[in-house]
């Protein structure tokens, strides 16, 4: 069977990303459905996420994806139509299409993926780590003991690699969304103003450091918490980064849990070599240096961020030496 199209998906929580092997390109797109009366589709990615906070109360605008894992396959499956006709008008009658995963998937899980491709597209699976480690450059085949961390949007996935395959993993509800709503409830404690999660992400991307000498500040409007009435307040770095830094001592705490878990002979081959971190949040200035000095152990960033994974499912597709990567529901796929 040839397959005219083959293309990469990553499913965020927040983004969709989207690889295309014959344009050689990337959409990417919020991962967000907007629906009138809970039947009538009115937009879909960044047009759907224009109209979040601001539509009646008969419009639901939200993602069909939660916690990285897919919470509505009938909308996943219009999202993901409507994405591969934006990056491709005219793809192929039956694509390939490699998703990226979660690990320990239920066989429920996994059917969910196909179920979305709706019986049109051939279907193999990527876990996760495994594409963030070869986008890193990670020498998976080799190590004998590496861990990367990826804070999603909703979650945050702890995996440590070791005989040539990911030996543990572990995800955490922490992520993006959560220090998103941390800005929110601290800005609300602290100037008695509540915020959208549009201003709190803009503030975070703005303010959001582990610099303490950090003084900028930005001024915003919300709802006055006591009055109801439109407000402007002042928000400072110092606010946003408090803000940032409870939640990463969760992730943190969760880190050195997880190392205690690792067989000794890994964990110590993890600590020679470094933690490697990759996702959206992990952009954050100063988090490379801040969660180095809190585990004890030298932490790398990855440039590619929120990109790791898709870029990862690139190479998977373009190089038939790394195919053995994806897998079906049944198992591993040695030859395409």
């Amino acid at each position: 069977m040839l397959f005219k199209d083959t293309f990469g998906i990553d499913l965020g929580s927040t983004t969709a990303k989207v690889y295309s092997m014959k344009k050689d390109d990337f959409l990417v797109e919020k991962n967000m459905i907007a629906i009138r009366n809970g039947e009538d589709i009115l937009a879909i990615g960044n047009d759907a996420y224009e109209m979040f906070e601001k539509t009646p109360h008969n419009i639901d605008v939200h993602s069909a994806v939660s916690m990285g894992m897919i919470a509505d396959i009938v909308n996943v499956e219009v999202v993901v139509q409507t994405l591969l006709h934006r990056l491709n008008l005219h793809p192929g009658q039956r694509p390939l299409l490699y998703f990226a995963v979660p690990t320990d998937m239920t066989e429920i899980e996994k059917r969910a993926y196909y179920a979305i491709a709706g019986g049109r597209a051939k279907v193999l699976l990527v876990e996760k780590p495994i594409a963030d480690a070869l986008a890193l450059g990670l020498p998976i085949m080799k190590t004998k003991g590496s861990l990367l961390v990826n804070i999603g949007g909703e979650s945050t996935e702890i995996s440590a690699f070791a005989d040539q395959r990911v030996i543990i993993s572990k995800v955490v509800k922490i992520g993006g969304h959560h220090l998103d709503e941390a800005i929110i409830s601290d800005v609300r404690k602290r100037t008695e103003t509540h915020i959208s999660y549009k201003t709190a992400t803009r503030l975070k991307n703005a303010l959001a450091s582990f610099d303490e000498s950090n003084k900028e500040a930005r001024k915003i409007v919300g709802i006055d918490s006591v009055t109801g009435l439109p407000k402007t307040a002042i928000i400072t770095a110092a606010l946003v980064n408090q803000s940032l830094k409870d939640a990463f001592n969760k992730i943190t705490a969760e880190i050195k849990l997880f190392l205690e878990r690792t067989p000794p002979q890994v964990r110590g081959a993890i600590i020679a070599e470094g933690i490697y971190l990759t996702g959206g949040t992990s952009k954050l200035p100063g988090l490379e240096k801040h969660l180095t000095n809190q585990l004890n152990c030298r932490v790398r960033v990855s440039s590619a961020h929120e990109m790791a994974t898709i870029y990862g499912l690139k190479e998977i597709i373009n190089h038939k030496t790394l195919h053995h990567w994806a897998f079906t529901a049944k198992g591993k796929v040695r030859n395409l």
